[in-house]
């Protein structure tokens, strides 16, 4: 027998069925009032209403009142389609399916809505859509007493109360509750998007989220929030932002008891227990919990930055990025330390700053074991161990540990100084190159050690000092093993065994090995001392050489001979009496 063509008009209350139908000829069934185009047809449809089911499946056991009905349910079981599209080769279960489809490449929609006017493809799905109109939702659960417009979104909203998933992913294993989402989420794996916006070219993996994107091209915002009047797209956006004014968190973590507003939210989250990680960067490999921070590692590698501040122009990677940006503008700090009043442009600036007043620590080197306030200061601190310098100037090639200091090197080749001293005019490449300089005039030495009392500008200082009551040199050369206080120190003498003095006087022609000793050098040549004694007057060209010489005014001698005790100004005098212990043989590097 052949499939029936059933046009449905159950539960549509029009008073003529002709002018619901248009010129559609046919039986009507006196029992359901659905029409049939032939006799044949109507026939094998009253069997539907027959108490009587005698055909029954071996497979399942469920039971049909024709044997039209079992041959076609048997299909599901078996997988087999035999009717076939001419058009794109879809395959159906049984003839009435492939007329439906046809109507797809023909635009052939004969049912439509007699109060929008809305046209459809088939009568059940005007049926459900004169619903929405009617307010009619004839499908109850018998869990929880929701009404449904359709058996169908019935018999999805169940699985909710069961929690089943019959349709799972053979590529990820990840299970859904109807065909149509696992579909859907096959084309993330295949790529395919096959639905393509008319207006802008763009496509999209589903005609659903084709539908929303084209709402954006015409404006429209149909459903609004009652509280806020805010307007959204769909309904799935309405439901999940009045979540927020009532603070309902209906999904909940099984492990952690952590709620959720939606449940994407909540299966990310659950994938940091599980450690799952199934969006991998084509590029480099690095793993993602989900596909939107995949979608913004991934222009690290393009260099896209999509968001652009309207006032500078300057893009960034991240939203939240060009938000703390634009406060720069607006001189906002809207973050308070209620320690000490300081404020912030952004929270986790705050909470660093704090960490300063609690002394916490709680990001830890693995190779040292030095703690550090932020991330990125460990970051930073673990390119020391790595070797690791990813910054490079583009002008003479050198490489430094952060960007902060390749931006003060460029400075340099440009001889730009921006900040300027107020009190003396002297410029400076930093704003703490200023602020130390500024401590000159007022005198101020914050920095005391607790060993001698000495007391010094800048922390760094105090911190190098220190190094002479310790002892501690941890800076090794892997060349001669002489050890240094500091890594810059080390970086020079390094230089004595490479022979290299990057840094030429145009004056002369003499190398140096470090930018300061060059300073220094052409101050020679101009006869340029400002580095005055406050004591006695006498000036200097660096400040080291009048370091030196405070000490014959304070009596300090920091050199100390391990053989006979005597005590010393600077190393070179110490190195000098030495060789009175060794016979007048001055000690020499090896190499």
């Amino acid at each position: 027998m052949e499939d029936v063509k059933v046009l449905d008009t159950s539960n549509v209350t029009f008073a003529d069925q002709k002018s619901f139908h248009g010129n559609i000829p046919g039986q009507s069934c006196e029992i359901c009032s659905k029409i049939f185009p032939s006799e044949p047809e109507l026939l094998s449809h009253k069997e539907i209403h027959k108490t009587e089911k005698p055909f029954h499946c071996e497979i399942c056991g469920k039971s049909f009142p024709s044997n039209v009905f079992l041959t076609t349910h048997r299909r599901t079981h078996t997988g087999e389609k035999p009717f076939p599209c001419g058009m794109c080769g879809k395959s159906f279960v049984n003839n009435s399916h492939l007329a439906i489809h046809k109507r797809i490449h023909t635009g052939e929609k004969p049912f439509q809505c007699e109060i929008c006017g809305k046209s459809f493809t088939q009568n059940a799905s005007l049926v459900i859509h004169v619903r929405s109109h009617t307010g009619e939702k004839p499908f109850k659960c018998d869990i929880c007493g929701k009404y449904f417009v359709s058996n169908i979104i019935l018999s999805r909203h169940r699985t909710i109360h069961t929690g089943e998933r019959p349709f799972q992913c053979e590529i990820c294993g990840k299970s859904f509750i109807n065909n149509s989402k696992l579909v859907i989420h096959i084309r993330s794996h295949t790529g395919e998007k096959p639905c393509s916006c008319d207006v802008c070219g763009k496509c999209f993996v589903s005609n659903s989220s084709l539908a929303i994107h084209k709402r954006l091209h015409t404006g429209e915002k149909l459903l609004r929030c009652e509280i806020c009047e805010k307007t959204f797209i769909n309904n799935l956006k309405l439901v999940i932002h009045e979540r927020r004014h009532t603070g309902e968190k209906p999904f909940r973590c099984e492990i952690c008891g952590k709620d959720f507003i939606e449940n994407s939210k909540l299966t990310i989250h659950q994938r940091r227990h599980s450690g799952e990680k199934p969006y991998v960067c084509e590029v480099c490999g690095k793993s993602y919990v989900n596909n939107s921070d995949l979608k913004t590692h991934e222009r690290i590698h393009s260099g896209e930055k999509p968001f652009s501040c309207e006032i500078c122009g300057k893009s960034f990677l991240y939203s939240s990025n060009l938000k703390r940006h634009g406060r720069i503008h607006t001189g906002e700090n809207p973050f308070h330390c209620d320690i000490c009043g300081k404020s912030f442009s952004d929270n986790s600036n705050l909470v660093v700053h704090k960490r300063r007043h609690t002394g916490e620590l709680p990001h830890h080197c693995e190779i040292c074991g030095k703690s550090f306030v932020s991330n990125s200061d460990l970051k930073t601190h673990e390119r020391i161990h790595t070797g690791e310098k990813p910054f490079h100037c583009d002008i003479c090639g050198k490489s430094f540990y952060v960007n902060s200091q390749l931006v003060v090197h460029k400075m340099m080749h440009a001889g730009e100084n921006p900040y300027s001293c107020d009190i003396c005019g002297k410029s400076f490449l930093t704003n703490s190159l200023l602020k130390a300089h500024k401590k000159i005039h007022s005198g101020e030495k914050p920095y005391h050690c607790e060993i001698c009392g000495k007391a010094f500008l800048k922390n760094h200082d105090l911190k190098r000092h220190n190094q002479i009551h310790t002892g501690e040199k941890p800076y090794h050369c892997d060349i001669c093993d002489k050890s240094f206080c500091k890594n810059s120190s080390l970086v020079v003498h390094k230089q004595i065994h490479t022979g290299e003095k990057s840094y030429l006087c145009d004056m002369c022609g003499k190398s140096f090995s470090r930018n300061f000793d060059l300073m220094s050098h052409k101050r020679r040549h101009t006869g340029e001392k400002p580095c005055a004694c406050g004591v006695c007057g006498k000036s200097f060209v660096n400040n080291s050489d009048l370091n030196i010489h405070k000490r014959k005014h304070t009596g300090e001698k920091l050199f100390h001979c391990e053989i006979c005790g005597k005590s010393f100004i600077t190393s070179s005098l110490l190195k000098r009496h030495g060789r009175i212990h060794s016979g007048g043989k001055a000690l020499k590097c090896e190499t």
